[in-house]
């Protein structure tokens, strides 16, 4: 009986081994340099997708009607050349020194900027005079330095340099970190951001960058289908988005590994298993692209659905699945407060995560357009201590995948018991 039992770890132990082994294959290539950071600077976006299909078919998972995309379109901005800020003389490293606003325009120039406080950012009456000393300067600009401003202002400081940024060149300086995104359309002016630690004051800031504004890019959600054991009308999804922010210049990418290669990962995990476990259930997996540009994909999937919404049992949309060492979140817990039991239940049955802390409902991701249809859904994220978001240093290396083992249980065990 001991050997038995002996055994049985053991071959527990190697499967665990084998399928983390696997997670850190895949999420490692989602991002790589020749993805370009999944987003829409030499087709990073399609390069991702063409993988998921080939690791869906590796797993036996089939294209839902033998088609695995669903085609769709968006305007974008893009970086896929010239990436250089100077500061007398200095280069800047794109993502750590310097930022460039996801909607900026580029160019080429020597800007000399005039640069400004919070408090007298607030003093309207002060900005439209600076405002229009710049305009009427050849090489003009505003450098926004507003460190000292109080915190309850900094909103509302940032919606102004937003504003201002649409008539004239604009510096704002930053003493937190870069957080990227992607922008749909475009400025007429260069907005740059400064860290703290490598601007000067009164010097003039040199810059040479390329930015071109796609117009009706094509993109594609990647939807896997596995029918259920015996014929069933209800279908259980899991989604992810599996795009990413791209490139920032030729030289410089955002791997985008916790958010969301790790998600993208856990999708094929899901359908992995359930190829190997029919379920009573169809189940779909849908990779999403266009998240990082205002949940775009899931929202044409809603507005096109390859069948009826209200067949969907229940949906799961899974982000940051790298880590876990604090718990997860679940958005719509609150909303959906059987199925959030259901997990705290089975959570404290298996002895799984730390914590499921509950969350309200939020448009933070590609849940957001079904539950707006009705359709009963959870966004999972997990928490722990890697912090990289948005940022040029979420890599594939940060990943502790400490909780993936564990997170995956909990979501098997879950649609099993819905």
């Amino acid at each position: 009986m001991l050997k038995r039992l002996l055994f049985i770890a053991l071959l527990f132990s190697s499967n665990v081994y084998g399928q983390i082994e696997e997670v850190r294959r895949i999420t490692k290539q989602l991002c790589s340099p020749e993805f370009h950071g999944r987003g829409y600077v030499n087709k990073g976006d399609s390069l991702a997708a063409d993988y998921l299909v080939s690791e869906f078919q590796k797993l036996g998972v089939q294209g839902y009607d033998s088609e695995f995309f669903q085609n769709f379109t968006l305007d974008v901005n893009t970086f896929p050349g010239r990436m250089s800020v100077k500061i007398e003389g200095k280069e800047l490293f794109p993502g750590k020194d310097f930022s460039i606003d996801p909607s900026s325009r580029g160019g080429k120039q020597t800007l000399f900027p005039k640069e400004i406080s919070g408090d007298q950012t607030l003093d309207l009456d002060y900005l439209r005079k600076i405002i229009r000393e710049v305009i009427s300067e050849r090489n003009g600009a505003i450098a926004f330095n507003y460190k000292d401003a109080p915190k309850d202002s900094i909103q509302k400081i940032q919606g102004i340099i937003r504003e201002v940024a649409t008539i004239l060149p604009v510096i704002e300086v930053m003493t937190t970190k870069f957080t990227w995104s992607v922008g749909r359309s475009q400025v007429n002016y260069p907005y740059i951001q400064i860290q703290d630690s490598v601007y000067k004051s009164g010097a003039p800031i040199e810059f040479d960058i390329e930015a071109k504004l796609i117009k009706g890019y094509r993109s594609q959600n990647v939807i896997g289908y596995l029918p259920a054991k015996k014929k069933c009308a209800k279908t259980v999804m899991f989604t992810a988005h599996y795009d990413h922010l791209g490139r920032m210049g030729a030289d410089t990418y955002f791997p985008g590994a916790n958010d969301n290669a790790s998600g993208s990962a856990m999708l094929l995990t899901m359908a992995k298993y359930f190829k190997e476990n029919p379920s009573d259930y169809n189940v779909m997996f849908v990779a999403f692209a266009g998240e990082e540009a205002g949940l775009l994909g899931s929202k044409h999937f809603v507005e096109n659905p390859l069948f009826k919404l209200k067949k969907i049992k229940f949906l799961v949309n899974l982000d940051i699945m790298g880590s876990g060492e604090e718990g997860i979140t679940v958005v719509n817990g609150t909303l959906f407060k059987k199925q959030f039991d259901l997990l705290q239940t089975i959570n404290k049955e298996e002895d799984l995560l730390a914590k499921i802390k509950i969350r309200g409902p939020a448009a933070n991701s590609d849940h957001y357009w079904f539950t707006e249809k009705g359709v009963p859904a959870f966004f999972i994220y997990t928490m722990g201590p890697n912090k990289h978001y948005h940022d040029i240093f979420d890599e594939y290396e940060a990943l502790s995948f400490s909780e993936y083992e564990d997170i995956t249980k909990l979501l098997i065990e879950f649609l099993k018991r819905i």
